[in-house]
This record gives C-alpha cells, structure tokens and sequence, in this order.
C-alpha cells in the first residue's frame, strides 16, 4: 500500500500502520494508512462496505 495521501488536519503524508478497532468488546486489527503525527486513520470505501460491515453484523448477531 503505497501512500500519496496527505493528512487534512496535518499536512503529513500517511504511513501504512497496524491500527485495532474495538467494537462491542472485540477487536480486531488492519495494516492502514495513518498520521504519523495526529494519528487520523484513512478508512477506505472497500473497508467500511467490506470487512468492516463484515465484522460489525458478526457481532451484533451473537
């Protein structure tokens, strides 16, 4: 994952890195472009509609 994206509050250019995300008392964890400074996450479209959507009806269904 190449990175030209910038970030907006920053101005740094984003480096891929391991990012967890709790939800519902689990997580879970993706390699994702961030701020090496604030710490902004980019979250992609594909992301959001896939793994994300994925996970989340997962654990709302236990």
């Amino acid at each position: 994952m190449e990175s030209k994206w910038k970030c907006r509050k920053c101005g740094k250019e984003l480096v891929v890195k391991k990012t967890v995300f709790d939800y519902l008392e689990r997580s879970f964890s993706e390699d994702l472009l961030r701020c090496p400074s604030c710490g902004q996450v980019l979250i992609s479209q594909e992301l959001a509609d896939g793994r994300m959507t994925d996970v989340e009806s997962m654990l709302e269904d236990k």
